[in-house]
């Protein structure tokens, strides 16, 4: 499958389980240009903003000011200081951003209360296709970046890249922060979630 087939493909399954919203025609390519764009809109339609990891110039600094022009809340996860990764979070913070230890600080700000749990048998989740159980099948508890799941893999990184996205979106994986992974369930196993 090409690029534009493969992102066609990503978008209309994205649909089926959210929205595709864009200030592009179908059919345009993706540029870096246009990344500020997108993120203008994914700032405005969101509470807040938390960037995890930032160096000096970085697309989440981007992401992070048009957050504060949308009137939106800015969080940052502090770093090591002799960490560059660290530079742009470590700036927003020095700058009034709200610093984050964990999910809690997030939902305190933002006044959203934590949901009570209630069980809910979900069924088992598996991988939908071939490119998903070969990811599975790379995944562990322990993060995995994005380029050593292609490396074991050995597929293509646009194809790693919305394959993982769909799977976060169907629970099978998390993101961790820093474009790393983690598997979420076993293949065939029932799992209770806390939902409001």
């Amino acid at each position: 499958m090409d690029g534009i087939a493969h992102q066609a493909a990503l978008a209309a399954r994205i649909a089926q389980h959210g929205a595709v919203v864009s200030d592009y025609p179908l059919g345009v390519r993706p540029r870096p240009e246009y990344f500020p764009r997108r993120n203008r809109i994914l700032a405005g339609i969101s509470m807040g903003t938390v960037v995890v990891e930032a160096p000096g110039k970085s697309g989440a600094l981007i992401t992070a000011r048009l957050a504060l022009e949308e009137n939106r809340e800015v969080f940052a996860v502090p770093g090591s200081v002799l960490s560059p990764a660290s530079r742009g979070t470590n700036r927003l913070v020095q700058d009034g951003a709200k610093a984050v230890l964990d999910y809690r600080d997030v939902m305190e700000e933002l006044n959203l209360r934590q949901p009570r749990p209630q069980q809910v048998q979900l069924p088992g989740l598996a991988a939908a296709n071939p490119t998903e159980a070969t990811i599975l099948g790379t995944l562990s508890q322990e993060p995995a970046h994005i380029d050593a799941i292609r490396r074991s893999t050995g597929l293509p990184v646009a194809e790693v890249s919305g394959a993982l996205a769909i799977m976060e979106l169907r629970g099978l994986v998390r993101q961790t922060g820093a474009m790393s992974y983690v598997r979420m369930r076993e293949d065939g196993v029932d799992y209770p979630a806390i939902v409001p």
